[in-house]
């Protein structure tokens, strides 16, 4: 064989090997195609987001301390910003002394109704004791015994016994209104000098600003000796340990997206070493222009068909968050195992809906009532009047 079949021969040798590889090659991806492939949606355009709770004061005051700054963690119910309590520490003095004086002309209310019902008593004495007499009277006035005008008196009496138990019940009547079906615990007089007692209480303890979440703080707005004003947006706090990621799929992509599918998610600050697990918890109502602050024209006759990108919500593992903190705004490549397909669109997701809360200001009412409660057992000097007294 000369040099020159050998050459071709090793030439075509090559040339299979090569066919050989690009069939393999093209074989495995179609199989990896049809077992993955087809059946994932990936984007880049995804970023980290979360809440971004912001602290604001609840009455107007003027800063005397800040117990936190940016990049600061802090707990749900910490003092963030502390108010001058000078104004609002008087307001609950003059309401203390108000409830304090109201608790006292409520007893003297009771004590001026038991009186009427005693005096309505003796008034009753009175009318039996003369209607007695004029009894008597009468029957000696039929034999003689007696004068017309001892008889006429004694019926003038009467007359005037039973205009004075009148007069007394009218009376009792008009004061025991007052008091009627109450105890001074829950008297309206009372009940509103207590409202106003625990309004003022509030106010003071409303001096000091708590962390509404735990979280980390950003964007603080406030300096001390700064006078502000009630809602002022003093700082904001990021709980990191709840964020998502949005993920902007292309209107394309959407076809076989559905509620609860399995999401694997990398971010750039970490690198691929670090994968991120969660679900996919519902898309947008619509895309991202549709609400833009200035959404297109598209009825205009310069129109452009752009491929529209509709906003996905992510929820993340927080176990996995916590291991490895995500801020908000990162860049996340986001990957959607779209296998589970049964559903339709749009169809209400099997995740439960997101919803927030805070306890922190429960407590701002707490301890009012216990002031409340105090005030009046000083005042009441004695057991309370009984209801229906």
């Amino acid at each position: 064989m000369t040099q020159q079949e050998k050459n071709q021969a090793g030439n075509k040798h090559f040339t299979a090997l090569v066919a050989g590889g690009v069939i393999l090659a093209t074989a495995g991806y179609g199989i990896y195609w049809l077992t993955a492939m087809q059946y994932r949606e990936v984007t880049e355009d995804a970023y980290v987001e979360g809440n971004l709770v912001q602290v604001t004061n609840q009455i107007a005051g003027t800063v005397t301390a800040i117990a936190a700054d940016n990049t600061d963690r802090v707990r749900a119910g910490q003092e963030l910003v502390k108010l001058g309590a000078v104004d609002a520490q008087l307001a609950l003095e003059r309401s203390e002394a108000v409830l304090a004086k109201t608790v006292r002309q409520v007893r003297a209310q009771y004590a001026s109704s038991s009186q009427m019902q005693a005096n309505v008593e003796l008034r009753r004495a009175e009318l039996g004791k003369v209607q007695a007499d004029l009894d008597r009277r009468a029957q000696l006035g039929d034999s003689g015994a007696i004068s017309g005008e001892d008889l006429e008196h004694a019926r003038e009496a009467v007359r005037t016994a039973r205009a004075a138990l009148s007069s007394a019940e009218q009376q009792f009547a008009s004061n025991h209104a007052y008091v009627d079906g109450t105890s001074v615990a829950t008297h309206p007089d009372v009940l509103g000098a207590a409202a106003q007692v625990k309004d003022a209480y509030i106010a003071t303890v409303r001096t000091s600003v708590p962390a509404p979440v735990s979280g980390m703080v950003a964007r603080r707005n406030v300096q001390v000796g700064q006078r502000v004003a009630a809602g002022t947006a003093l700082m904001s706090i990021v709980p990191v340990e709840s964020v998502w990621v949005t993920a902007n799929f292309k209107e394309s992509q959407l076809r076989h997206l559905r509620s609860g599918q399995p999401v694997a998610l990398t971010a750039d600050a970490y690198g691929s070493a670090v994968v991120y697990h969660g679900r996919l918890v519902g898309e947008e109502a619509g895309t991202g222009s549709a609400f833009s602050l200035m959404p297109a024209q598209n009825a205009t006759g310069n129109w452009i068909k752009v491929v529209q990108r509709v906003p996905v919500r992510i929820a993340l593992d927080p176990r996995e968050v916590a291991r490895h903190p995500l801020q908000l705004g990162l860049s996340m490549r986001v990957s959607v195992d779209t296998h589970e397909r049964e559903q339709t669109r749009l169809a209400p997701g099997t995740t439960p809906p997101q919803a927030y809360r805070t306890d922190v200001f429960a407590r701002e009412g707490r301890d009012a009532s216990a002031v409340v409660a105090r005030i009046i057992a000083a005042n009441l000097g004695g057991a309370a009047a009984p209801a229906g007294q």
